[in-house]
């Protein structure tokens, strides 16, 4: 099993990097927020990744596949969240699309709007991993893994969402005042929200009850 590697990166793909060892090009897998921090770790042009190691089976044929992290305990999360029902490798390097950090508070927190919004998860496995998760996520919570470049990015486009849904709202002749009120209550229920429209369709949902 390799558990391990190291060496030089001589090709990227969206899901993928290729590094050189001894001469021999591995392919590793990469969750897509890990892999956006993949140079924070590369030094001499080298880079080290801690690696889930598996055999992906199809149509009778058996094809070993590594998945690459930029330490353990980044590892030991996927390793858990894995044990969730339905959940394997493959769903798994999709999902964790926003950093584990945030992921583990989600389900700490039961949130499962925001578990929703990962690539691959619906509600009812949301759930599940809420049932299966909650409560073991304590260390996962404490990784540093979002930078304050992305935190200034996403507190900027979370008050353009406000503002374009504020704006939609007074032309629909809801006073500035209501408006305000109608944004922080769907806020409120759907913290998460990362586009106008499930903005507007929240506050719709709101209104409708």
């Amino acid at each position: 099993m390799i558990a391990q590697i190291s060496g030089r990166i001589v090709k990227e793909t969206q899901e993928s990097v290729l590094i050189e060892n001894n001469g021999i090009c591995y392919e590793v897998l990469i969750p897509a927020i890990i892999k956006k921090r993949l140079v924070e770790f590369i030094s001499d042009g080298n880079i080290r990744l801690i690696t889930y190691h598996y055999h992906k089976i199809e149509q009778n044929t058996s094809t070993p596949v590594l998945i690459g992290f930029t330490n353990e305990i980044e590892k030991e999360f996927f390793e858990l969240f894995i044990t969730v029902s339905g959940i394997g490798p493959k769903a798994a390097l999709k999902a964790i699309s926003k950093p584990i950090s945030l992921i583990a508070k989600g389900i700490n927190d039961g949130d499962i709007n925001f578990l929703c919004s990962l690539p691959g998860i619906g509600r009812q496995r949301a759930k599940e991993i809420v049932a299966k998760l909650q409560g073991k996520m304590g260390k996962f919570g404490l990784i540093q893994d979002k930078t304050s470049v992305e935190q200034t990015k996403d507190e900027s486009i979370s008050e353009n969402i406000e503002k374009e849904v504020l704006e939609v709202l007074l032309r629909l002749e809801y006073t500035k005042a209501e408006a305000k009120e109608m944004i922080k209550k769907a806020l409120a229920r759907a913290p998460n929200i990362q586009t106008t429209e499930e903005l507007l369709n929240e506050v719709y949902r709101q209104r409708a009850h």
